[in-house]
């Protein structure tokens, strides 16, 4: 009985837990159906009191919302792709290639981890304007196109498959892009979808970087286009909780349609070398 009761408790606190997290995402959504000026209202009403959609027709009216949707997913899609690519080629050459200066180039990069991004964005945004690549998808892409912590990722997922699987192909005559797309990438489709779906997240909700990259405003992300609304629309906290309701649709989507690979991700990603 007191196992039971325990465990009923434990699933309360969860529960808690989880409406307490769940909170400010539902009172977004509910704030995007209020009439202007409602939400502004102290305290801040729960529920509409009239559901509209308003707020989502006005954000077709004044913002080029087809655009800029468009924009992000060229973007957060290239990234993801390109990305995942590379990371997983890099971190299985970290794992299983054995070559002169390997360690310390994989700790020197692991110490690129302590480095804010904020304080490589200039000198990436001179050389990128030197190559011509400003208010470009290029531009926009260069800079997630390989990620220390996916190498890192991929590379403690990768230390676990056993040598022999590798010995083994390399007998039968395949190449090593061969065993890395028929042994490797089969056996890391776990973290591999871990690995994309945090890196698509990231780049989808990123809006510090097309900021700067992007000067045209038909190039504008998603996130770059709503935070023009901040300036026109100062006080429009309902139009502004509409434009947060569509931004997270893609990545909430994503998620639920990849839950089952993301969490089986995460729990066999941690291995220790």
């Amino acid at each position: 009985m007191n196992k039971k009761k325990t465990q009923i408790l434990l699933n309360i606190g969860l529960l808690m837990i989880g409406l307490t997290t769940l909170a400010p995402v539902l009172w977004m959504v509910s704030a995007s159906l209020m009439s202007s000026g409602e939400a502004g209202t102290f305290p801040p009403p729960m529920l509409p009191k009239l559901p509209t959609f308003e707020h989502y027709l006005a954000l077709t009216e004044r913002l080029n919302m087809g655009r800029y949707f468009l924009n992000s997913f060229i973007i957060a899609g290239a990234v993801t792709l390109i990305s995942t690519l590379l990371n997983s080629m890099a971190g299985f050459a970290f794992a299983k290639y054995h070559f002169k200066g390997r360690d310390k180039m994989f700790n020197a990069l692991l110490a690129g981890l302590v480095v804010p991004a904020q304080v490589t964005m200039l000198p990436l945004f001179l050389m990128l304007k030197t190559m011509g690549f400003v208010n470009t998808y290029v531009g926009a892409i260069i800079p997630g196109m390989a990620s220390i912590f996916g190498i890192f990722l991929i590379r403690q997922f990768v230390m676990a498959i056993p040598d022999s699987l590798i010995e083994a192909a390399r007998i039968d005559g395949g190449s090593e892009f061969r065993i890395y797309r028929t042994v490797i990438l089969p056996l890391c489709r776990p973290i591999l979808f871990t690995l994309a779906l945090f890196t698509f997240m990231g780049t989808w909700n990123d809006f510090m970087w097309p900021l700067i990259i992007m000067t045209d405003q038909s190039n504008y992300t998603l996130q770059v286009g709503l935070a023009s609304l901040m300036g026109e629309h100062t006080l429009d906290l309902e139009l502004m909780m509409a434009g947060s309701v569509i931004t997270i649709i893609p990545v909430l989507a994503l998620f639920l349609l990849f839950q089952r690979h993301y969490v089986r991700g995460i729990m066999v990603g941690g291995v220790k070398e």
